[in-house]
């Protein structure tokens, strides 16, 4: 069965960075988009970042870019969102979650989460000074 477990979350000062990680296991990382989303209190689930199966195409939210960098690790089965310059506003529980996408839709789908159907717990990051 498809299992992803988020870590890395807590509390951090405005500009400060977290690494959260994506721990994926019941199959094989190389085929799946990974995604990840935030949901804060009082709004709507939003795509942050995702990357693609077996190359390294990737997107960002344009409140994040520029801030935020994904990578994965297929042979450990890991991806990481590494967040800096943190803000109040990235306060959130972020979820990763695993999709079949195809290249030629990455840009198109990779932000809208109907397009995966594992999902991992969640996480919690608070930006707060």
């Amino acid at each position: 069965q498809v299992h992803l477990v988020e870590s890395g979350g807590g509390l951090v000062q405005p500009g400060g960075s977290l690494r959260l990680s994506c721990a994926v296991s019941g199959f094989t990382l190389d085929y799946y988009a990974i995604g990840w989303f935030r949901q804060a209190p009082g709004k709507e689930l939003e795509g942050v970042s995702g990357i693609g199966s077996s190359d390294g195409i990737t997107y960002y939210a344009d409140s994040v870019k520029g801030r935020f960098t994904i990578s994965r690790d297929n042979a450990k089965n890991l991806v990481s969102l590494q967040m800096n310059s943190l803000k109040p506003e990235d306060t959130a529980v972020y979820y990763c979650a695993a999709g079949v996408i195809p290249y030629s839709g990455f840009f198109r789908f990779a932000s809208e989460h109907q397009s995966y159907d594992s999902w991992g717990q969640g996480t919690q990051v608070t930006v707060s000074s």
